[in-house]
């Protein structure tokens, strides 16, 4: 059986940022058909820092695809997207890291996550490490938790 294959963890910061660096291997093992069940550029934390950087998707794909290192595709990143502060990417790592649901209906999905981790490692939700955080979520999915 082959062992599952997953983007690095959300908390390591590329370029100053959580989450680039997971984006730029998602796009990479995609465009290899390392993976196929993820939605990516459209939703999530993918969206929020698309939206963050002031680039598409697509602009990003094209030349993630085109090669090179995470700080060559960086560089191009700063020179093609939104010049952040250092308070914007403060901003950014604390609601990244930090994040955990802020209204009913988004406790209702954490929730749902929970259930679906918990499902897919053979165990109740209780068994799951104690959790607050969106990013955890990912972190228990992905086995690094």
């Amino acid at each position: 059986m082959d062992t599952p294959q997953y983007p690095r963890s959300p908390k390591v910061q590329i370029g100053g940022l959580a989450h680039l660096g997971r984006l730029f291997d998602k796009i990479r093992m995609r465009n290899a058909g390392q993976i196929q069940d993820y939605n990516y550029l459209t939703v999530g934390f993918d969206k929020y820092l698309l939206d963050l950087l002031e680039m598409t998707g697509e602009d990003l794909e094209k030349r993630v695809v085109q090669g090179g290192t995470d700080e060559e595709v960086v560089a191009w990143v700063e020179e093609h997207g939104k010049t952040l502060t250092d308070e914007e990417r403060t901003q950014w790592n604390d609601r990244i890291l930090n994040g955990g649901p802020q209204n009913e209906a988004a406790q209702q999905r954490f929730q749902s996550r929970l259930t679906e981790v918990a499902a897919k490692r053979g165990v109740s939700v209780e068994q799951l490490p104690p959790t607050t955080r969106w990013v955890d979520i990912i972190e228990l999915d992905e086995g690094r938790m």
